[in-house]
């Protein structure tokens, strides 16, 4: 898949993100837009795993530790086919599995999380067990900046190096703004890649919206013994004007009106897309 088709990929998702969260009256807006092209590449170019394969245990392993911003996850899974994507319509309804945190209820998800600073200490075990068994399996894992103010998270990077867990891969949604506003002002995590260098991790820094600096970063081989950390510079709300930077987006439903306009703009853009 070209990096054309991935950016016309990613404003279909957008849409369908959007047109989900409102349908649901709930969901994590900003979040799910700044990850999804994240999610884009990984599921498109990276990760060796597919509805087909999902139980080899030879696959690779992807937890979404940030797991508010689940419906950017379902939309891309629903988009690879582990599931219909009319499911979709029932997130937040009675009875249903599509809830606002992933379950291992839904076809192609690892692990339940939700409670911010477990994915990364998951991944690590996961990694470990890889080791154990000399399994070519790569373990990904997706952390907010906000989340990182959660000490496990630094717990599980000190064993991950001691460890020498070069099988595991972190990427970070570097979006700059949690729910009670910027990172840095609610409790200051910078500088991010000084700090995971200091706990023994290669650090990769990229545009977390370019296609091909997210593919280099994610395929280059790892130093040998160092798990590596992909801190990707990402913009809350990307892609509908009226979000991107605002905080109140982290959890915001849009309304009809609302709706609509973002989708009017991701119609405009994806019209650019197609011919560019």
């Amino acid at each position: 898949m070209t990096d054309q088709e991935l950016q016309r990929k990613s404003i279909e998702l957008r849409k369908t993100l959007l047109r989900v969260i409102f349908n649901a009256g709930a969901g994590h807006t900003g979040g799910g837009l700044s990850c999804l092209d994240i999610l884009n590449v990984l599921y498109n170019r990276v990760l060796r795993v597919s509805p087909e394969t999902f139980n080899d245990p030879h696959r690779d392993r992807y937890v979404q530790s940030k797991g508010h911003s689940v419906e950017a996850l379902y939309v891309v899974l629903a988009d690879r086919g582990f599931f219909p994507s009319s499911q979709l319509d029932t997130l937040c309804h009675y009875r249903s599995p599509f809830v606002g945190h992933p379950t291992r209820k839904i076809p192609g998800i690892e692990m339940n999380t939700g409670a911010l600073g477990h994915g990364l200490s998951i991944c690590v075990g996961m990694a470990l067990a890889a080791r154990m068994d000399a399994a070519p399996y790569r373990v990904f894992t997706l952390l907010g900046d906000g989340e990182l103010a959660e000490g496990s998270n630094w717990e599980a990077a000190m064993a991950a190096a001691h460890y020498r867990l070069d099988n595991l891969i972190a990427l970070i949604d570097h979006n700059t703004l949690q729910i009670t506003g910027p990172t840095r002002e609610v409790c200051c995590n910078e500088p991010l890649d000084e700090k995971w260098r200091a706990f023994g991790w290669t650090v990769r820094t990229v545009n977390g919206h370019d296609f091909a600096q997210l593919t280099t970063a994610l395929q280059t081989p790892p130093e040998p013994g160092k798990p590596t950390c992909v801190i990707a510079n990402t913009v809350k709300g990307k892609g509908v004007s009226f979000m991107e930077g605002v905080a109140k987006w982290h959890h915001g439903v849009p309304n009809k009106a609302e709706l609509d306009q973002a989708l009017a703009e991701l119609d405009a853009a994806l019209s650019v897309a197609s011919v560019s």
